[in-house]
């Protein structure tokens, strides 16, 4: 089977726009007393919310993560799989990294909190370990719906996305004509349904385009009716943009922004909906120019090792911001021209290169522990066909898991200067049972590395089976991939002992 590259290339470069960004958006200032602050380059310097633009990148994300999402659950249902033990499984491959991470940095709190270090000091460094924790209750929360949004999907088609669209529209414009005092209560509430309606539009969408609704493996250039919908996503999603930040009431900044009175990623907005579409239509519109430079060895190389170390990259890349501050600003060796100013802007590019170095050095010393975890992935996430007791246990664990990972994400991991006891016994009480739900006996799809790459079955003769369902001529999909059973438990932790950068180029 071929493997759609394009796919893994989209992964790979929203992985490395959220690491840019976040460090380009990252400044620290020394002050006379020894004190170390992180102004908010987005309030302190407006024009830079323009930049937002080209780093909120997370809509090509959902859009892979569909797309891998739809291969994956089509062939576990295919070999007799369980919803419950496919969401099992994804989640434990989410949540092990990111409790190992969570659990390193909540110790670091407790012992910084018991000397004594200053509590403003500690919450800012908390909520820099947790600005990037926004994405993973969503990303699991639609994960478990995939099942369902696989069953519309095969019931409706592009129809799925439409519809969710308008209310997620709807749900935007409510919120943004509440006034300040309404969005503090019930918009709000009804607010927080665009995390699961917009960012669920573009994930459909990535269940469509796997299907070839939106072509696919070279079709978007070539097929007239699917770039047809390519153009008019994306002329369409930049238009309605436009129109929605211009005379409409949005900010153009596609991140938080301190003082904002609307907020286009919290939630996420109708400007953040028109937006997505149109960098699903763009992405769809230069799909056969990328393919074509992915067929070059060494763009697949690298692609291939963003997207093994795409989870470690996406936990860890904040530590390399502490080890930077504590060695060049802690230590006032490093050169402070005025925020914001020409100066400022040219010392970026060495920011950036020496928070690279640090990063390569902290993935690397990160090798033995994926290693570790990899393996004990293996035997303890749950059953491909669990159900009954099992399942509830599994659900129940996923549901405390989101619900401690949402307050790490809105207040960090030291809100006020404090350690977040009862988050930090959710998460490890909801990893723990969602681990516990029974050890997996027959794995329909035991291919795994910690993340969706494996996923990923380059579409061709999904896109077939998808015509074919459409028309009629199949009364059911055909498994996308080959499903290898009976494979042991110790056979397949060795080769998941290996490291997900070490398996990628065995590849």
């Amino acid at each position: 089977m071929s493997r759609d590259r394009y796919v893994d290339f989209l992964r790979a470069w929203a992985i490395l726009l959220v690491v840019l960004g976040h460090w380009l958006i990252t400044g620290l200032i020394r002050h006379p007393d020894g004190e170390i602050t992180a102004p908010e380059l987005l309030a302190t310097v407006p024009w830079t919310q323009w930049l937002t633009l080209g780093f909120q990148i997370m809509p090509l994300f959902f859009l892979a993560g569909g797309h891998a999402a739809a291969g994956s659950w089509a062939r576990a249902r295919a070999a007799g799989g369980s919803a419950a033990g496919w969401v099992g499984q994804r989640a434990v491959r989410l949540l092990l990294p990111t409790a190992v991470y969570s659990g390193l940095v909540l110790l670091a709190v407790g012992v910084c909190s018991a000397l004594g270090v200053d509590r403003a000091t500690l919450a800012l460094v908390g909520w820099a370990m947790a600005m990037q924790f926004w994405f993973l209750p969503v990303y699991l929360l639609l994960s478990a719906l995939t099942p369902v949004l696989y069953s519309l999907h095969e019931r409706w088609g592009l129809r799925v996305p439409v519809g969710m669209g308008v209310v997620g529209l709807g749900v935007g414009i409510l919120v943004a004509a509440g006034d300040a005092s309404s969005r503090g209560s019930a918009v709000e509430a009804i607010g927080a349904l665009n995390y699961l309606l917009v960012w669920g539009v573009v994930y459909q969408l990535g269940l469509c385009w796997r299907d070839g609704l939106l072509g696919g493996d070279g079709d978007e250039g070539t097929a007239p009716r699917a770039r047809a919908r390519a153009v008019a996503m994306a002329v369409g999603g930049g238009a309605g943009f436009a129109l929605l930040v211009g005379p409409g009431p949005f900010p153009v900044s596609l991140i938080l922004v301190t003082g904002e009175e609307l907020s286009n990623t919290n939630p996420p907005s109708a400007a953040m909906l028109a937006w997505s579409l149109a960098q699903v239509g763009v992405a769809l519109l230069i799909a056969p120019v990328v393919r074509r430079v992915l067929e070059r060895a060494r763009v697949r190389r690298a692609v291939r090792v963003l997207g093994a170390g795409s989870m470690a990259l996406y936990l860890w890349h904040m530590l390399p911001v502490l080890i930077v501050a504590a060695a060049f600003y802690l230590t006032g060796l490093a050169p402070e021209p005025r925020y914001g100013s020409t100066g400022w802007w040219a010392l970026r590019v060495p920011w950036l290169l020496v928070l690279g170095v640090v990063l390569v050095g902290v993935v690397r010393a990160l090798r033995p522990v994926e290693r570790a975890l990899a393996s004990v992935e293996v035997r303890v996430r749950p059953g491909a066909g669990i159900r009954g007791a099992a399942a509830w246990r599994m659900w129940a664990g996923l549901g405390v898991s989101v619900w401690a990972l949402t307050h790490f994400a809105g207040h960090g991991f030291a809100y006020g200067g404090e350690f977040p006891v009862w988050p930090a016994v959710g998460l490890t009480l909801g990893v723990v049972t969602l681990c516990a739900a029974l050890p997996r006996r027959d794995d329909g799809d035991s291919r795994s590395d910690g993340s969706d790459a494996d996923d990923n079955d380059g579409g061709v003769e999904a896109q077939e089976a998808g015509r074919a369902r459409r028309s009629g001529r199949s009364g059911q999909a055909q498994p996308s991939g080959r499903v290898r059973r009976g494979r042991r438990v110790p056979e397949e932790a060795a080769r998941l002992g290996r490291s997900p950068a070490e398996r990628e180029t065995r590849r």
